[in-house]
């Protein structure tokens, strides 16, 4: 039986890709319609399992699957394979993909390819991040986090750790910047004392959290100044903010990375503690020599 090729571009989305081999599944012969039927059964193992053990659950030839990918216009089925690696790799939400992604790297031998992607991927979340946000943005910003009577960080799951983070250093020079929300609070109880013109730094990556999202709606009813962060420009959270910094999150990982929120951050502080008046420095040595004399540091040498 002839088979029917379908010219697909090396850039083709898996579900592009899914379509061109269930458009040709009909003209396969029967071996090679079982591996596609495989394929459209289990397409969250493709980029995961390797052509032997795809063979093994397909109860195929591994070769079969050489034959349907060229079947679908590939040259092989590492290029086939290829489109559903990439989509696992920079795919956000579906997380247990990307772990068991993850776990199959030392089986293949592929460790070091991990590595170098991590560091490519973190140097160029750096790099966007700095690319994407000029010196103004963040003199804006920090000037706005400054003359505010109060500033609110909010961070929920991966984000509660960075909005404390932040909150802590700033702390150290200015009284009015509180991490929300606190304990097992949510976080609109975190905005009960606020005030109209009060600052709420709102931060949230697909997928959105919904309790941030409500926080930030209130704090516009509010009438609060809003800066918000996430990872694409059509977050929810950026409808209504005056700040909106979009930072890239991408990472082999199974989780988003954070690396380019926490280069923000420090730069932020640094704009902030550069606007501040001179009595931030003073804190910031009153805050230092209190532990000085508490016995907190421990001198190394």
């Amino acid at each position: 039986m002839n088979q029917t090729n379908v010219q697909y571009p090396e850039t083709s989305s898996p579900r592009a890709v899914l379509d061109a081999v269930a458009d040709i599944l009909p003209t396969l012969p029967g071996e090679v319609r079982k591996a596609a039927a495989y394929v459209l059964e289990n397409p969250n193992e493709i980029g995961i399992c390797s052509i032997r053990e795809m063979a093994v659950a397909a109860e195929v030839k591994p070769n079969t699957f050489v034959r349907m990918a060229r079947a679908a216009g590939f040259g092989g089925y590492d290029d086939f394979r290829t489109v559903f690696r990439e989509e696992l790799r920079h795919r956000q939400a579906d997380f247990p993909d990307r772990a068991r992604w993850l776990q199959s790297l030392p089986q293949k031998g592929e460790l070091s390819g991990l590595y170098a992607d991590m560091a490519a991927s973190s140097l160029a979340n750096i790099e966007q991040m700095f690319s994407s946000c000029d010196a103004a943005n963040m003199q804006s910003a920090a000037q706005d986090i400054v003359t505010a009577r109060m500033t609110y960080v909010l961070g929920v799951g991966v984000g509660s750790a960075l909005a404390r983070n932040f909150a802590y250093l700033a702390s150290m020079a200015l009284d009015t910047v509180r991490a929300i929300p606190n304990d097992a609070a949510l976080p609109v109880d975190g905005l009960v004392q606020a005030e109209e013109g009060d600052l709420l730094i709102a931060m949230t990556i697909k997928p959105f959290r919904r309790e941030v999202i409500e926080a930030v709606a209130l704090a516009d009813r509010m009438g609060m100044t809003v800066m918000a962060i996430s990872d694409t420009p059509v977050a929810p959270i950026f409808q209504t903010a005056k700040h909106r910094l979009v930072l890239p999150t991408e990472t082999p990982q199974f989780f988003s990375s954070t690396l380019a929120i926490h280069a923000f951050f420090e730069t932020l502080m640094a704009f902030v503690i550069a606007q501040a008046p001179a009595s931030a420095v003073e804190s910031i040595e009153r805050f230092h020599e209190r532990r000085q004399k508490l016995g907190i540091y421990v001198d190394g040498g």
